[in-house]
């Protein structure tokens, strides 16, 4: 029996940091989804589409990677595909907090899921999406945030803000 993890977020826009978790996560799992979740209360700079689409282009030579959309509950989502463990990134503390909040809720929803957290790597501690879209807003370099292979694609949706000159 193949075990399958979901690597769900919001990935608005993919980072270097989530890239090191799928890439970690896809040596300790046969198959892994990266799993775009649609979160309501977050404003998205990119489509769920987009998204996915920059995801299956980070991973590209991935082979036990799969990307995909859902718009639901991540436990439903985890029987439908026969997965049973969701793999989670940790920076800080304060991450933790929310997260194991999280896994406990999808444990009483669906108890054979395990929920598996990956300490982030030290150059990645600080990296997050909302950072990406602060620096990029402000026509600072995200080069080193994002996969290069993105970089431009995310620099041009992000900013600068309108109106602004780079670095105001």
């Amino acid at each position: 029996m193949k075990k399958i993890a979901i690597c769900p977020g919001s990935f608005d826009p993919i980072t270097n940091g989530h890239l090191d978790i799928i890439k970690r996560a896809s040596t300790l799992f046969d198959k892994v989804i990266v799993l775009v979740v649609i979160n309501p209360v977050k404003t998205a700079a990119f489509t769920p589409q987009e998204r996915a689409e920059m995801i299956s282009v980070a991973t590209e030579g991935m082979p036990n990677v799969e990307v995909d959309t859902y718009n639901g509950l991540l436990v439903d989502y985890l029987r439908q595909v026969g997965a049973t463990a969701i793999v989670k990134g940790l920076r800080a503390v304060s991450d933790f907090e929310y997260e194991f909040q999280m896994a406990l809720t999808n444990k009483m929803l669906l108890p054979y899921a395990e929920t598996v957290f990956l300490t982030t790597s030290a150059q990645n501690m600080y990296l997050s999406s909302s950072i990406v879209k602060q620096v990029a807003q402000f026509g600072g370099d995200i080069s080193e945030f994002v996969p290069r292979r993105l970089h431009k694609r995310i620099k041009e949706r992000l900013g600068p803000r309108q109106g602004l000159p780079a670095g105001e």
